[in-house]
């Protein structure tokens, strides 16, 4: 167990009341070993270890809990930094949330006349459900039917199997149908959420505001398992690194196991955390500069034709997802600016008295 939430028992009954009374009869022991569930603090030297199985494979450095680590560079960012007139430097940190969809994660499963074994679930990935149970369940795939009914939400939370193979289980076990239905509590625990993440940017500008050099460290948070550990974080580089350009740009990611729950596909699916942080970092390098924060990024942004040089270094976990460097076909940055300033008066606060508090 290396998580609250983790598996350890299911237990299958005529109604919820006995099996709520079966779960109290079954007794645990547990060994209570030391937890960590800060990133950082998980890989330095000494942190227990998450994961110490003889067979696990594709863990980069599992000693010091780092399941992946990703790095990517264009040009040379620390030449660009003896180049650049200003350096700045700052730190962000995204804390773990969950998607709360409205139904939670529930399963339904069932022999059909053709003896197949039907689910019905709320997932937004049917076939992937189909293709991973198959082998948990000893059966192939043309034995399998997934159905995806319209789900209540689900906004990246239900975007991998999570219980289906406890109810194709049972059902092959008992030959009945069986339900599965997460509470809200057991919805925080054991389902999926954002990953949490500890982010460095350090950027090098020239004297006329145009980026010449920037570094995007980040160090993940993927729970006790890495389901989405590193697409969610090759997209976050990608993602950071796309809205401006800059001749010299490096993505430096390390993906650390902790003991909190599991983090997944969250709406967004790591861009929210590269640009949340991206942006407070461009407000504060356009105010330490006296520039306008809008000029600011007008002088920088990405246009049609532009290319992106980090996209094939950054495909979802393999280099050679794309083989060219592609090209940005549209942009309309500077439509959304211009309408986003009319909405809110920007240009309001170069007019004379603005600053000024009434009375």
């Amino acid at each position: 167990v290396r998580y609250v939430g983790d598996r350890v028992a299911a237990v299958a009954a005529d109604t919820l009341e006995l099996a709520e009374e079966a779960i109290k009869r079954i007794k645990v022991t547990y060994e209570v070993l030391p937890a960590v569930f800060d990133e950082n603090e998980a890989i330095k030297p000494g942190a227990p270890v998450i994961h110490d199985e003889n067979d696990t494979e594709g863990i980069h450095d599992a000693s010091r809990n780092i399941v992946h680590h990703i790095q990517a560079e264009v040009g040379s960012v620390e030449k660009g930094f003896e180049e650049a007139d200003y350096v700045f430097e700052h730190h962000y940190y995204v804390h773990q949330v969950q998607q709360v969809p409205i139904e939670p994660h529930i399963a339904i499963s069932w022999w059909d006349e053709d003896e197949r074994l039907v689910i019905r679930t709320s997932t937004q990935v049917p076939f992937h459900v189909r293709r991973m149970v198959a082998p948990l369940l000893g059966l192939p795939v043309s034995r399998i039917r997934v159905i995806k009914p319209r789900i209540g939400g689900g906004f990246g939370v239900k975007q991998e199997m999570l219980i289906e193979d406890i109810v194709g289980h049972l059902t092959i076990k008992t030959g009945r149908p069986v339900r599965l239905e997460l509470n809200r509590s057991e919805e925080f625990r054991s389902s999926r959420t954002r990953h949490p993440q500890t982010i460095t940017w350090k950027t090098g500008v020239m004297a006329d505001g145009t980026l010449h050099s920037q570094q995007f460290k980040v160090v993940a948070n993927t729970g006790a398992y890495g389901t989405h550990g590193l697409t969610v974080q090759t997209v976050t580089g990608l993602r950071g690194l796309s809205s401006y350009n800059c001749p010299n740009r490096e993505f430096d990611c390390v993906v650390a196991y902790t003991n909190l729950p599991v983090p997944g596909a969250y709406r967004g699916y790591g861009g929210p955390q590269a640009l949340f942080s991206l942006e407070s970092h461009m407000d504060e390098i356009a105010h330490a500069l006296g520039m306008d924060p809008i000029a600011f990024r007008r002088k920088n942004w990405v246009q049609a034709g532009d290319p992106m040089p980090i996209a094939p270094l950054l495909g979802e976990g393999e280099k050679e997802t794309v083989t060219e460097v592609p090209i940005i076909e549209s942009c309309g940055l500077n439509e959304c600016f211009e309408q986003g300033m009319a909405a809110i008066g920007w240009n309001r606060k170069f007019e004379p008295g603005w600053h000024e508090v009434p009375g």
